[in-house]
Protein backbone atom coordinates (compact mmCIF):
# COMPACT_ATOMS: atom_id res chain seq x y z
CA UNK A 1 0.00 0.00 0.00
CA UNK A 2 1.37 3.37 -1.01
CA UNK A 3 2.42 5.95 1.49
CA UNK A 4 1.54 9.59 1.04
CA UNK A 5 3.53 12.57 2.26
CA UNK A 6 1.87 12.56 5.69
CA UNK A 7 2.64 8.87 6.22
CA UNK A 8 6.41 9.33 6.37
CA UNK A 9 8.31 10.20 9.55
CA UNK A 10 11.91 11.24 9.96
CA UNK A 11 14.03 8.17 10.62
CA UNK A 12 11.68 5.66 8.96
CA UNK A 13 13.70 2.89 7.31
CA UNK A 14 12.86 0.54 4.47
CA UNK A 15 14.77 -2.29 2.82
CA UNK A 16 14.16 -3.84 -0.58
CA UNK A 17 14.47 -7.45 -1.63
CA UNK A 18 17.75 -8.40 -3.30
CA UNK A 19 18.64 -8.74 -6.95
CA UNK A 20 21.64 -10.54 -8.42
CA UNK A 21 23.66 -8.64 -11.04
CA UNK A 22 24.34 -10.81 -14.09
CA UNK A 23 26.61 -10.68 -17.09
CA UNK A 24 23.48 -10.17 -19.20
CA UNK A 25 22.69 -7.03 -17.16
CA UNK A 26 26.12 -5.61 -17.93
CA UNK A 27 26.03 -6.45 -21.65
CA UNK A 28 22.48 -5.14 -22.04
CA UNK A 29 23.35 -1.94 -20.20
CA UNK A 30 26.44 -1.44 -22.36
CA UNK A 31 24.31 -1.89 -25.48
CA UNK A 32 21.63 0.47 -24.23
CA UNK A 33 24.01 3.24 -23.18
CA UNK A 34 26.90 2.71 -25.59
CA UNK A 35 29.30 2.41 -22.63
CA UNK A 36 31.49 -0.48 -23.76
CA UNK A 37 34.31 0.39 -21.35
CA UNK A 38 36.83 -2.45 -21.17
CA UNK A 39 36.50 -2.58 -17.39
CA UNK A 40 32.92 -3.80 -17.81
CA UNK A 41 33.04 -6.00 -20.90
CA UNK A 42 36.59 -7.34 -21.34
CA UNK A 43 37.58 -10.04 -18.86
CA UNK A 44 41.28 -10.03 -19.80
CA UNK A 45 41.56 -6.26 -19.50
CA UNK A 46 39.67 -6.23 -16.18
CA UNK A 47 41.76 -9.10 -14.76
CA UNK A 48 44.84 -6.86 -14.98
CA UNK A 49 43.07 -3.90 -13.38
CA UNK A 50 42.53 -2.70 -9.84
CA UNK A 51 39.61 -5.04 -9.14
CA UNK A 52 40.99 -8.19 -10.78
CA UNK A 53 37.77 -8.86 -12.69
CA UNK A 54 34.94 -7.17 -14.51
CA UNK A 55 32.67 -4.81 -12.58
CA UNK A 56 29.18 -3.50 -13.20
CA UNK A 57 28.79 0.03 -14.48
CA UNK A 58 28.18 2.48 -11.63
CA UNK A 59 25.22 3.87 -13.55
CA UNK A 60 23.84 0.33 -13.88
CA UNK A 61 24.05 -0.16 -10.12
CA UNK A 62 22.24 3.16 -9.61
CA UNK A 63 19.58 2.17 -12.17
CA UNK A 64 19.02 -1.18 -10.48
CA UNK A 65 18.67 0.66 -7.16
CA UNK A 66 15.82 2.73 -8.59
CA UNK A 67 14.06 -0.46 -9.69
CA UNK A 68 14.57 -2.05 -6.28
CA UNK A 69 13.07 1.07 -4.72
CA UNK A 70 9.99 0.70 -6.92
CA UNK A 71 9.67 -2.91 -5.77
CA UNK A 72 9.17 -1.60 -2.23
CA UNK A 73 5.77 -0.30 -3.38
CA UNK A 74 6.12 2.64 -1.02
CA UNK A 75 4.89 5.48 -3.20
CA UNK A 76 3.28 4.03 -6.33
CA UNK A 77 -0.03 5.87 -5.95
CA UNK A 78 1.38 9.01 -4.35
CA UNK A 79 4.35 9.78 -6.60
CA UNK A 80 4.18 13.03 -8.56
CA UNK A 81 7.84 13.20 -9.62
CA UNK A 82 11.34 12.03 -8.89
CA UNK A 83 12.81 15.26 -7.54
CA UNK A 84 16.55 14.67 -7.74
CA UNK A 85 19.74 13.04 -6.50
CA UNK A 86 22.64 14.51 -4.55
CA UNK A 87 25.93 13.16 -3.23
CA UNK A 88 25.96 10.06 -5.43
CA UNK A 89 29.04 8.03 -4.46
CA UNK A 90 30.26 4.67 -5.76
CA UNK A 91 32.15 3.36 -2.74
CA UNK A 92 32.77 -0.29 -3.65
CA UNK A 93 32.64 -2.22 -6.94
CA UNK A 94 29.74 -4.48 -7.86
CA UNK A 95 30.80 -7.74 -9.49
CA UNK A 96 28.93 -10.19 -11.68
CA UNK A 97 27.08 -12.48 -9.27
CA UNK A 98 26.75 -9.92 -6.46
CA UNK A 99 23.29 -9.61 -4.96
CA UNK A 100 22.38 -6.05 -4.08
CA UNK A 101 19.53 -4.50 -2.13
CA UNK A 102 18.47 -0.98 -1.18
CA UNK A 103 18.15 0.50 2.29
CA UNK A 104 16.38 3.87 2.55
CA UNK A 105 16.02 6.18 5.54
CA UNK A 106 13.81 9.27 5.62
CA UNK A 107 16.06 12.26 6.30
CA UNK A 108 13.84 15.21 5.41
CA UNK A 109 10.20 16.10 4.99
CA UNK A 110 9.25 19.46 3.50
CA UNK A 111 5.87 20.88 2.57
CA UNK A 112 5.74 22.15 -0.99
CA UNK A 113 2.14 23.34 -1.14
CA UNK A 114 -1.31 22.28 0.07
CA UNK A 115 -1.35 19.24 -2.23
CA UNK A 116 2.24 17.98 -2.13
CA UNK A 117 5.46 17.63 -0.19
CA UNK A 118 9.03 16.49 -0.68
CA UNK A 119 10.48 13.46 1.09
CA UNK A 120 14.28 13.18 1.23
CA UNK A 121 15.96 9.81 1.67
CA UNK A 122 19.45 8.65 2.45
CA UNK A 123 19.80 5.63 0.22
CA UNK A 124 22.42 2.93 0.49
CA UNK A 125 22.91 0.01 -1.86
CA UNK A 126 24.39 -3.01 -0.08
CA UNK A 127 25.82 -6.25 -1.43
CA UNK A 128 25.35 -9.75 -0.05
CA UNK A 129 28.09 -9.09 2.52
CA UNK A 130 26.26 -6.02 3.91
CA UNK A 131 28.94 -3.83 2.35
CA UNK A 132 27.76 -0.44 1.08
CA UNK A 133 28.54 -0.22 -2.64
CA UNK A 134 26.64 2.96 -3.49
CA UNK A 135 25.20 5.80 -1.46
CA UNK A 136 23.15 8.84 -2.39
CA UNK A 137 20.51 11.27 -1.21
CA UNK A 138 17.33 11.36 -3.25
CA UNK A 139 14.07 13.23 -3.11
CA UNK A 140 10.57 12.54 -4.33
CA UNK A 141 7.59 14.83 -4.71
CA UNK A 142 4.53 13.14 -3.25
CA UNK A 143 0.82 13.81 -3.04
CA UNK A 144 -0.77 14.67 0.27
CA UNK A 145 -3.86 12.76 1.29
CA UNK A 146 -5.98 15.85 1.79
Amino acid sequence: MSKYFEDFNLGDEFQSPGRTVTEADIVNFAGLTGDWSELHVNSEFARKGAFGRRIAHGALTFSISTGLTVRLGLIDDALIAFYGVDRLRFVHPVFIGDTIRVRKRVESKDDKDERSGIIGFRTEVLNQNDQVVLTYQDKVLLKKRG
